[in-house]
């Protein structure tokens, strides 16, 4: 089993920057062994992806839409994988996932790829 709890979510102003930590924990949670991805969903919406870091290595991939905006980082010391929200949008709006596949070879950008889940945190930007 694998335990993923969020933090650092919040209440911010357009053009703001966040970070989102997520703690894996888990006696057979490696960054080797599983791929780490960050997903949203806003009010009346389908969870979509955002970003992840692939168990084959450092690979990361983002969605377009926070393409030079959000940044996906790992510390493996701290099993922990970080999401860097810079030049916030209200848009940007959502709760935020995190998600951990065992050794995927689906899309990490599919919902569906992934088996465990966290609580998810609150992002809101406001102008």
């Amino acid at each position: 089993q694998v335990q993923l709890v969020e933090s650092g979510g919040g209440s911010v102003q357009t053009g703001d920057s966040l970070r989102l930590s997520c703690a894996a924990s888990g006696r057979t949670f490696s960054f080797s062994r599983y791929t780490v991805g960050w997903f949203r969903q806003a009010p009346g919406k389908d969870r979509e992806f955002v970003a992840a870091v692939a168990w084959t290595g450092d690979s990361t991939y983002q969605s377009d839409s926070v393409k030079g905006r959000f940044t996906i980082s790992k510390d493996s010391a701290k099993n922990t994988v970080y999401l860097q929200l810079n030049s916030l949008k209200s848009e940007d709006t959502a709760v935020y996932y995190c998600a951990a596949a065992l050794k995927s070879t689906t899309s990490v950008r599919l919902v569906r790829a992934y088996g465990y889940w966290g609580q998810g945190t609150q992002v809101t930007v406001s102008s």
